[in-house]
Parts: structure tokens; C-alpha cells; sequence
């Protein structure tokens, strides 16, 4: 009898405990490090990731930083991994698996990656090694996220590894005096078994 080899997959809990190291031609995506904190101190404070991502006025005192990155590899219902520029070996950011629905097997996506990393195709690597993760290895039917308007390079990263907007959050994000939108996209599992995160091709 034939049986579908990622049917296991679908049928238990993902592995979110097992934090592996994922390698690509740019990037390499590993647990956290102590080493990391200060690269990723220095990101979290940079401005203009502050307003892409929506997190002004979100306070990141050393010792949260601290313990919260400590604590990262330790978490059962989530993967949080390092970017680390394989050019130079330094961490670059992160990139995370989050809001784990187990019924729907289904999971949001985040990533952040600072001024050093930009504009190089590591964030695009980033996402489609850990993309490829959630539906290959964790048998994942559906990664989402939302991407607000004043980020249209963001936008044009999810884009190229093939993900599908679905719809829009008016007034999601105040910056300044202003209202910003937000577009929820998606990417689903035999989406990605057709061009694995190259739909362009």
C-alpha cells in the first residue's frame, strides 16, 4: 500500500523542542548563542526596525534581552533561531515559528534582520530555509504573517518566496500622525511542494 511519507508529519505535534541548524548558500539559521545578545540589542534598538516592525514603544531592557534569548531554545510550542551571515559569521538577526495551531497546523511567521544583513538576499534565504522547516519537517499546512505598508522591501521578500496576500488591516499601525495598513499573507503546504519557495521560476 502507498502511503504518503509526510503523512506522519501531519499526524504529531511538530518537534518545536528539536532547534536545528538549517544552512544555506548565504545564511545559516542555528540556535541562539550567549554570543548573540549584543547583535541582537543593537537591532532591536536600530530605528528604522523599530517603525517596520511595529514596535515602537516596546521597552527591550537588558536584563528582558537577556533572559528572554537565554530562554529561547528551550521552547516546546515555537522555533526561534539566530541568522547568522555566513560571509562573516556574525548574527544578523532572528527568525521565528510562532502561534502554533495545533488543529490547523498552522503557524505565523517573523523575522528581523538588522542594517548589516540588508539588502544582501539574507532575509529571503532566511525565510524559505525556515519555510521549507515548517512544511518538510514539521508538516505545517499553513504559514502567515502580516507586513505593514510602509514596508514594501519586506513585502517583496514574502513575495519572492511565494507568499499570497490575502487580505487587508486597515489603520493596523500608528506611525507618527499617520494610519498604516497591514496585509495579511499566507503560504500554504502544496503551495510550496510545487516551486519550494521559488515561484518565479
Amino acid at each position: 500500500m502507498h502511503t504518503d511519507p509526510t503523512s506522519a508529519a501531519r499526524d504529531h505535534v511538530p518537534h518545536f523542542a528539536d532547534k536545528p541548524t538549517l544552512a544555506g548558500d548565504r545564511v545559516l539559521l542555528r540556535p541562539f548563542l550567549a554570543d548573540d545578545l549584543p547583535a541582537l540589542r543593537t537591532a532591536l534598538a536600530d530605528p528604522e526596525v523599530i517603525r517596520l516592525t511595529g514596535s515602537a514603544g516596546v521597552e527591550h531592557d537588558e536584563e528582558h534581552l537577556r533572559r528572554w534569548y537565554a530562554s529561547r531554545n528551550a521552547q516546546t510550542d515555537r522555533l526561534d533561531l539566530a541568522v547568522v551571515d555566513r560571509a562573516t559569521g556574525a548574527c544578523v538577526g532572528e527568525v521565528v515559528l510562532n502561534q502554533w495551531d495545533a488543529h490547523n497546523r498552522s503557524c505565523n511567521l517573523r523575522i528581523l534582520i538588522d542594517a548589516a544583513g540588508r539588502d544582501r538576499g539574507l532575509g529571503t534565504e532566511a525565510v524559505r530555509l525556515v519555510v521549507g522547516h515548517g512544511f518538510e519537517r514539521l508538516g505545517l499546512h499553513r504559514i502567515s504573517l502580516e507586513v505593514y505598508h510602509l514596508n514594501p522591501r519586506a513585502r517583496r521578500v514574502y513575495e519572492k518566496v511565494g507568499f499570497v496576500a490575502e487580505g487587508v488591516l486597515r489603520d493596523a499601525l500608528r506611525d507618527g500622525n499617520r494610519w498604516v495598513d497591514a496585509t495579511v499573507m499566507s503560504i500554504l503546504a502544496p503551495e510550496w511542494a510545487v516551486h519550494r519557495g521559488h515561484p518565479e521560476r
